[in-house]
Order: structure tokens, then C-alpha cells, then sequence
């Protein structure tokens, strides 16, 4: 499978293929099902293209808790068929489709009761086991284990003694969300998939009843253009029914929104050699290891404001304060919080008004002929979801089509992924990178991290780390910009890389060394360049604010008082 660039000339040519052809299937929505649709659609042979309104996975998919897993609570709620379906997801994920970017994680589950739950808490973590090997995809992860307190409080030193009897330890899996999603829309590419961000869907072309393709708005330009298909899929997450407004016609479904709030730690505020799962009145909350940080979330609550910038309030900060210092030796303050992210979940309507009660199974429905909206769900069973709308789709062309493939289809970067990790300190003598930078390239990029490379081989200084944020070397910044379709830069802070939430600055001073490297692989002018750093640091000051504002009414307000870029 050969690298599929997403530059500025792709984009443009791919936008100009999209006016000129008739497709089998246009899929609306750049997020996980989204991308996970193009791929499956076009590796059935089928001519597909992709729009997204804003940036890939610039919605849920990129603020997540980063976790690819069965989902325990589920168990618990007696959800077996989700959970089982979920597992062999990760396993697949792990084993065999993205090895390079999903990872084994532990996490220590504290008891604080007696017998009565270490045999309960055990029995469902024994179970979640026994359905990951049953799926014929779980022998990559560890099986759980029993640990007393004093085990446990080896492993995570940070805990309280009081705050457990003893502990379980079992293994799920955690993933890049932003990255994941570039990766899956540049491997549709790659097989021929017309993609393109920063196009917005702003109409329905109809014959009748029938949709028969959508008016796209290049939000780059302002030019509108048709694009013709024989069936559109809806895959546009918690806008489902924004989406399905202009068909002018009710939907069959409904989907809520629930606000899911991450606080992102240095790793030394938290001494532990594991994640942690904590049990709160509502849900739970997990403490994720993170890199240099650690990932500590997540509320769950309603929203009914701006879906594109949900606002993360100082109750919701100071709600997962609260909990997560109930079981630590050292409070966490608001000073040690780096950064913060806020994620909406799509959940399909229920009888209930509490979100956390709402399904996160999946529908795939003709909403209307040639239209397919799939909607609910969780990130970790995006395949799924891809494979049953695209079979709707298949349905509505009427025709048999082959069975979807993506089960055995590894994502870009894949192929040779372990043989290049063996090799990585042979790879740093020959870059002159230190060895440290090659795992971390191999961590985002996996063989894909070669391309990386040889921007660094063709210019030395894009070898040097970025100013304000260690992590990541110069070459990064470049290579998004050319390859990975960032077009601002927002784009490469807080999607490409993480450093929007990664350092107590949010990205402030990266802010225009990154927008220097953009501007020389983009063209821009200093004018653009002066807007585009000045944006985002207008951005990051709405964000501050409205983190300081008592309720989601006036977080939201403070938010929105920097609309998007333009």
C-alpha cells in the first residue's frame, strides 16, 4: 500500500475530482466512523470521497480518553454482546491493524471492601478476560491479577493506604485518538478514497425523494461545488441531527450529547507504574498514564450548547479534582493541571434523561432513500460501525458487493512496524537522532516515521526539538503541514501533535515557531502567519477563561468569544 500525501495539492486536486465525478458513496464526516467508512467503502472497490466541515477528527474523535477497551461498566450493566464485540476490536487493533499506534495499558482497580468485592470486582474482571481470549484476539494483553494492599501500594505509591484493601490489576489499551483518525483517512487515500477537510456539506442534491449527492462549501476558498453519489452516508457524530435537518425530514433516531472533561497532569504528580480506575456515584474515573503526563477523567454530563468547542467548566474541573484526591497521598490543585480538553459522546436518545443511562450501541438506518446515517457507538468499535453503514449503502445501490476486509487491511504505518522498532538503534546512528526520538517517531509514525526522517536527513535543524515543547522535533511540524493535511494551526497543535493540552502554556509559546515552519511549507504570507498565531492565542485565552466560569451557560459564553478562524 503506498503513503497517500495529504498536502495542499492533494487537497485541491481531490476537491476538484469530487465536482467531477459520480460516486458510489460520499461519506459526510471526517471523525473515527467517518474515516473508518471511506476506508471500508473504498477497499470494496467501490468510488468513494470524504468531506469534513473542519479538521480531521477536530470533533469527539480527538477528545477522548484516548482508551481503546471493552468498557467494564458494560458488563455491569448485563451489555455482554457490546463488550465482546469491543474486545475483539482491541485485540485486532493491537495484534494486527494498528500496532503502531494502540498500546497495552495497565490499571489498578483499588478495593475498598472485603471478600464480598474482591470476588465481585473479580469475577466481572475474570470474565472481561475470558471474552477477550474467546474472541480469538486477547492472547496479546496480560491476564488480571489479585494484588494485597501492600502490592499494591508498590506499584502506585501515590495511593492512600486507607483508600484500599487491596487491589486489581488487568491490562486495556490506549490510542493516539487524533492521530489514529489521520492515519485512517490517509490509508483511505491511499486506496483511492477523494478526501478532503475543510469542506462543509451545506445542502442535499435531491431527485424526488432520493438524495443524490450533497453541495459542498470549500470553507478555504468559499466556493461551492455539487458532488454527485449514489448514496451518501451521515457519519457526522453528535451534529447526526444537524446533518439529517437539511434532508428536510425528520429522523428515524435522535442522538444526545454528553460532555466528557479530561485534566492532563505532569507524570510527577502521580507516582505510579499504572493507570488507576476509581468508581464514582455516576460512572467511573481513570488516571491514564500519558507519556510525560497523565490523563485523568472523565465527567459525564449533558450538553445543549456549542458542539463544536464544548467548554469545560470549574465545576467539572474541580469535580474530577475532588475524586481523583479522595484516593491520593498528595492533592492535586488547579496549579498542577497542564491542560484540559472537553469531548462530547453521541448517544442515541433513550426513555431516560441521564446520559450516563443512554445506549452506546450503534444504528445504521436509511433515513431516507440514498441516505445512510449511522450514529451511537464508541471509538473503540469504529470498524463495525463502518462495516454495517457501508453495507446499508451497498443495499441502497442494489447490488451485491464484496463482504468488508478492513478485519485484515493493517492501517498506514503498520507494515513492518515490529522489524523497525528492533531496529530503531540502528535506525537513530544512521539518522543521528538519538534513540529516545526514533521510539517516539515509531510511536506516532510507525514505518511512516521513515518519511519523517528524511525531512530531518534533508535538513538538519528540523531534527531539533520545538520550541516550547520538547517532545516533538521541528520535522513534525513540517511533515503535518505537507503530509497530514493541517491546513492551520490549530490543526498541528492540537490534533497533529498534543502540545495544546500537553504544557502549562497550552501551546502558547510554540505558537509561532510552528507557525514559521507551516508558513514556509504552506506559502503563507505574514499576514497569514500574524492571523494564524494570533487566533490561537486568542483561542487559548477563551479556553482559560471560560475554565473559570461556574456553569456551562457562561463557560460557553466565554468560549465562544473566538469564533473559528477565517
Amino acid at each position: 500500500m503506498r503513503s497517500a500525501k495529504l498536502g495542499t495539492e492533494e487537497r485541491r486536486a481531490a476537491l476538484a475530482a469530487l465536482a467531477a465525478t459520480e460516486l458510489d458513496v460520499l461519506v459526510i464526516g471526517g471523525g473515527v466512523v467517518g474515516a473508518g467508512t471511506a476506508l471500508d467503502a473504498v477497499t470494496r472497490g467501490l468510488s468513494v470521497g470524504m468531506v469534513e466541515a473542519r479538521d480531521w477528527a477536530s470533533g469527539t474523535s480527538s477528545r477522548s480518553s484516548k482508551l481503546i477497551h471493552g468498557g467494564l461498566r458494560y458488563l455491569e450493566m448485563l451489555d455482554f454482546a457490546l463488550v465482546r464485540e469491543a474486545l475483539k476490536e482491541r485485540g485486532l487493533l493491537i495484534e494486527r491493524l494498528a500496532p503502531h499506534l494502540v498500546r497495552p495499558v495497565p490499571f489498578l482497580y483499588p478495593l475498598t471492601g472485603r471478600a464480598w468485592e474482591r470476588v465481585y470486582a473479580g469475577s466481572g474482571v475474570a470474565l472481561y478476560d475470558a471474552m477477550s481470549y474467546s474472541s480469538g484476539h486477547g492472547r496479546g494483553l496480560p491476564p488480571h491479577r489479585h494484588l494485597t494492599r501492600r502490592h499494591a501500594l508498590r506499584i502506585a505509591p501515590s495511593l492512600k493506604k486507607d483508600a484500599l484493601v487491596g487491589a486489581i490489576q488487568y491490562y486495556d489499551a490506549q490510542v493516539d485518538d487524533a492521530r489514529f483518525v489521520t492515519t485512517l483517512v490517509r490509508s483511505a487515500a491511499s486506496f483511492g478514497a477523494l478526501v478532503a477537510n475543510r469542506a462543509r456539506v451545506v445542502g442535499f442534491l435531491r431527485e424526488g425523494e432520493r438524495v443524490t449527492g450533497a453541495v459542498v462549501r470549500d470553507e478555504e476558498s468559499g466556493e461551492q461545488f455539487e458532488v454527485k453519489a449514489a448514496q451518501v452516508v451521515n457519519a457526522t457524530g453528535v451534529w447526526t441531527d444537524e446533518t439529517q435537518a437539511m434532508v428536510g425530514e425528520r429522523g428515524k433516531f435522535h442522538v444526545t450529547a454528553s460532555k466528557g472533561v479530561h485534566l492532563v497532569v505532569p507524570k510527577d504528580r502521580i507516582q505510579s507504574a499504572s493507570g488507576i480506575i476509581l468508581r464514582t456515584e455516576k460512572s467511573v474515573l481513570f488516571v491514564i498514564p500519558w507519556g510525560r503526563h497523565w490523563i485523568i477523567g472523565t465527567t459525564d454530563t449533558a450538553w445543549n450548547l456549542d458542539k463544536a468547542h464544548p467548554a469545560a467548566s470549574a465545576t467539572d474541573i474541580d469535580y474530577v479534582l475532588s475524586h481523583v484526591n479522595r484516593v491520593l497521598r498528595t492533592e492535586l490543585t488547579r496549579e498542577d493541571v497542564e491542560g484540559v480538553y472537553a469531548g462530547l459522546r453521541p448517544l442515541l436518545s433513550g426513555e431516560s434523561d441521564e446520559t450516563s443511562k443512554l445506549s452506546r450501541e450503534h444504528i445504521v438506518a436509511h433515513a431516507a432513500p440514498g441516505l445512510v446515517v449511522v450514529a451511537g457507538g464508541k471509538y473503540t468499535t469504529y470498524r463495525v460501525m463502518a462495516a454495517d453503514a457501508v453495507d446499508a449503502a451497498l443495499h441502497g445501490l442494489d447490488r451485491r458487493g464484496p463482504a468488508s476486509c478492513t478485519e485484515t487491511v493493517p492501517l498506514l504505518g503498520a507494515d513492518g512496524f515490529p522489524a523497525l522498532w528492533n531496529s530503531r538503534a540502528r535506525i537513530a546512528a544512521a539518522s543521528g537522532l538519538h534513540v529516545a526520538r526514533i521510539e517516539h517517531l515509531l510511536g506516532r509514525y510507525g514505518s511512516l516515521a521513515e518519511e519523517v526522517i528524511a525531512l530531518v536527513e534533508k535538513d538538519r535543524a528540523l531534527g531539533q526539538p520545538l520550541d516550547g515543547a520538547d517532545d516533538y522535533l521541528r520535522a513534525e511540524i513540517v511533515y503535518a503541514a505537507s503530509h497530514e493535511g493541517a491546513i492551520h494551526l490549530d490543526d498541528v497543535l492540537a490534533r497533529r501533535t498534543r502540545i495544546s493540552f500537553e504544557t502549562f502554556d497550552r501551546g502558547v509559546s510554540s505558537a509561532r515557531p510552528a507557525a514559521e515552519l507551516m508558513a514556509a511549507t504552506l506559502g503563507w504570507d505574514d499576514g497569514r502567519r500574524e492571523r494564524e498565531i494570533a487566533h490561537y492565542t486568542a483561542q487559548i485565552a477563551a479556553e482559560r477563561e471560560s475554565q473559570l466560569q461556574p456553569d456551562d451557560q457562561s463557560a460557553d459564553a466565554a468560549r465562544m468569544g473566538v469564533p473559528d478562524f477565517s
